[in-house]
C-alpha cells in the first residue's frame, strides 16, 4: 500500500472509520445519499467538483464496505451500516453551523447547486393541482431556474418549461444561500428585502413551510 492509500494503522475504531470515510468527498457523497439523493447522474450533479470517475471509485469502496448497496434499477440505498451515519454526519453539519460558519466566500455561492439542492426539499403537498412551478429569479446571476413539481416529483429547469409559474422565489444568491441553510431567518430576509415570494397570496403565504430548509438547518 503506498503513502497516498494508507490508512493510519492504528487498531483504533476512530482510525478505522477515517480509514474509510476521511478521504475528500467521502462525508459529502453520503450526505447527498441521506437526504434522498439515490442516482449517479443526480449524485454528480449535487457534487459538481467531484469528478464521475472519482465519484465511481468512491461509490465502489462504500458499496464494498457494506454502506452502500445497490438496487435493481441500478441506484444507490445505503444500508443500516449507512444510514447509522446520519446523527454523526449532520452532527458534525451542526457543529460546524456553531463554530465554524461565517460569512459565505464568494466562490463558495454557486446558484446553480442551490438551486439543485433547494429542489429536493420542496413539499408543494398544499397547492392546488398536480403540477406546481416555482421560478427562482436571482438579482445578482442573470441565469434563471424553474422547478417543476409534477405530482409531488421534482425536477430543475434552466429554460423556461412552458408552464404557469405559480410562485417565483426573488433574491441574490448570498441570501437564499444563506436562508436555505437556517443563517438567517426567511421572515428576517423578507422584512429586509434580501427574499421576495411573487405570486397568489394563498401560495406565496404557504412558502414557510413549501421551501423547507437545509437538513442541517433543522438541527
Amino acid at each position: 500500500m503506498n503513502s497516498a492509500t494508507a490508512g493510519y494503522g492504528q487498531y483504533c475504531p476512530i482510525s478505522r472509520a477515517l480509514d474509510l470515510l476521511g478521504e475528500r468527498w467521502s462525508l459529502l457523497i453520503l450526505r447527498d445519499l441521506l437526504t434522498g439523493t439515490s442516482r449517479f447522474n443526480d449524485l454528480a450533479r449535487g457534487l459538481p467538483g467531484l469528478s464521475r470517475s472519482l465519484l465511481a471509485r468512491r461509490l465502489r469502496r462504500f458499496e464494498r464496505a457494506g454502506l452502500v448497496e445497490r438496487t435493481a434499477d441500478g441506484g444507490y440505498v445505503l444500508s443500516a451500516a449507512g444510514y447509522e451515519l446520519e446523527p454523526i454526519l449532520f452532527g458534525l453539519g451542526a457543529w460546524g453551523a456553531r463554530w465554524t460558519f461565517g460569512e459565505p466566500e464568494p466562490a463558495e455561492l454557486d446558484a446553480q447547486l442551490l438551486v439543485w439542492w433547494m429542489h429536493t426539499r420542496l413539499d408543494t403537498s398544499g397547492f392546488p393541482g398536480k403540477r406546481h412551478v416555482l421560478g427562482v429569479l436571482f438579482t445578482d446571476d442573470p441565469r434563471r431556474y424553474w422547478i417543476v413539481v409534477e405530482s409531488g416529483i421534482p425536477s430543475v429547469c434552466d429554460s423556461d418549461p412552458g408552464f404557469p409559474v405559480d410562485v417565483t422565489i426573488t433574491s441574490d444568491v448570498s441570501s437564499l444561500y444563506q436562508v436555505w441553510l437556517g443563517r438567517v431567518p426567511m421572515l428576517h430576509a423578507m422584512r429586509a428585502g434580501r427574499l421576495e415570494f411573487v405570486g397568489p397570496a394563498a401560495l406565496t403565504r404557504r412558502m414557510s413551510t413549501v421551501l423547507r430548509l437545509s437538513p442541517v438547518a433543522a438541527r
